[in-house]
Parts: structure tokens; sequence; C-alpha cells
């Protein structure tokens, strides 16, 4: 009875039991550099 309840719960994880699938935000076209940079001696 247990497997079986598993089973059913995996199931309908893997059909899209949620809803519909939502298709995520495009970013927007260009270039972006982020980031440090650093320079020196430490001792």
């Amino acid at each position: 009875m247990k497997r079986l309840a598993i089973l059913a719960m995996l199931g309908l994880a893997a059909c899209g039991a949620d809803g519909d699938p939502v298709r995520p935000d495009a970013p927007e076209p260009g270039i972006t550099i982020t980031g440090t940079a650093e320079i020196g001696v430490s001792g």
C-alpha cells in the first residue's frame, strides 16, 4: 500500500499536475560585466 502511494505521488509529479509550464523571462540583449579585480602583494 505504501509503495502504491509513493508511485502515485511520483506519477503526479512527473505529469505536470501543478499546471502548464511557464516560460521564464528572457534576459535583455546586451553585454553585462560584473565582478571585482585586485592587484597587490600580501605577506
